[in-house]
């Protein structure tokens, strides 16, 4: 379908989740502001996502809250009655969005190409993105602004947050170095060995850092911090759990860097322009990395991938194993830690 863009005064964009790809949505959306700074934008979003993201400016959030099941959708439904887009943009790939995406009524409904649309997104879609190889997820996104004649695709972030949220961060980290440590990712074999995050934090305070760590108020996640915490040969600020989204963004901003694993706030640290050192093995940094700082990356993706499957890899193909992490030695994240401390001293 051909379709002329430079005259739309409204947009939905459908996005719910997770963290990290709704941090890349921003930047996708940002880019369309910049270039249709009149435009009115209405984003479908997740419950905890929202959280994050709602003091964006020149955004009207709704809120689709999964966990209420079939009544989210009719709630959806609700909450746009009325309302009739120019386009809508279809950026998730999950059935939940497909049917979500019928409540949303649009003259033009970009989703993605036939090789990425998936989950039913095809049939509810009348214009696609052009097809990209190999993008990383957030070049992936910036298709769907390119889609409506965006040209500057340049990924950019201004994620605001309220002023006591960034005093509370300052205190915290005060006026030294500061490693933060956001050791849980949403699957627990996706998690770095307890005793070996110490050992970096360790060897990050010989290097006179402060050593924070932050993530969310899950059990799994204060169980993690406190068997790091008790192979580790010195006390660090534990902020597990204690901290709100928009609270957690302040403290990424202001540390000096950030170790993680896959996980939602190492995206949202790359959004404050805070190095990251991120810790790879069931997916590829190459398609889900921290976008600036994969240069950082510590990987064993590659060698994993490379056994488990004969023959050509497809781009999004996820390693197996409950165990892959192991391999990540804590020789190579030190070496790691001393190449970014190097450059950004």
């Amino acid at each position: 379908m051909k379709a002329d863009f430079s005259a739309i005064r409204s947009l939905c964009l459908l996005r719910l989740s997770a963290i990290g790809d709704v941090c890349h949505a921003v930047a996708m959306v940002q880019a369309i502001q910049k270039h249709y700074p009149d435009l009115a934008i209405t984003w479908v979003i997740g419950k905890v996502e929202y959280q994050l993201l709602k003091h964006l400016p020149g955004i009207k959030f709704v809120v689709f809250d999964k966990s209420k099941g079939w009544r989210s959708y009719t709630q959806l439904r609700s909450e746009l009655n009325g309302q009739h887009f120019d386009v809508l943009l279809h950026m998730q790939i999950a059935l939940r969005a497909t049917i979500a995406s019928l409540m949303i009524k649009a003259r033009v409904r970009v989703g993605f190409d036939k090789a990425r649309a998936k989950e039913g997104q095809w049939l509810v879609t009348n214009h696609a993105v052009e097809p990209i190889a190999e993008p990383h997820v957030l070049d992936g996104f910036m298709g769907f602004a390119k889609a409506i004649g965006v040209n500057d695709l340049t990924p950019s972030w201004h994620i605001p947050v309220p002023q006591s949220d960034s005093d509370f961060a300052a205190q915290l980290i005060g006026d030294g170095k500061v490693m933060v440590i956001c050791a849980a990712a949403s699957k627990a074999e996706r998690n770095w060995l307890p005793e070996r995050y110490a050992a970096a934090a360790d060897y990050a305070i010989s290097q006179g850092f402060k050593v924070m760590l932050c993530g969310g108020p899950t059990v799994l996640e204060k169980n993690l911090a406190d068997v790091i915490q008790s192979h580790s040969q010195h006390t660090f600020d534990n902020q597990v759990g204690k901290t709100s989204l928009t609270q957690l963004l302040a403290l990424l901003k202001q540390a000096s860097f950030v170790l993680a694993p896959d996980t939602g706030p190492l995206h949202m640290a790359v959004t404050q322009g805070t190095p990251v050192i991120g810790l790879y093995a069931h997916s590829n940094p190459g398609r889900t990395g921290p976008y600036y700082y994969r240069d950082y990356t510590v990987s064993i993706y590659h060698e994993v991938i490379a056994q488990q499957v004969d023959g050509l890899v497809k781009w999004g193909k996820r390693a197996k194993g409950e165990h892959l992490m192991a391999m990540i030695e804590t020789d190579d994240v030190i070496q790691s830690m001393k190449k970014l401390i190097a450059e950004r001293a």
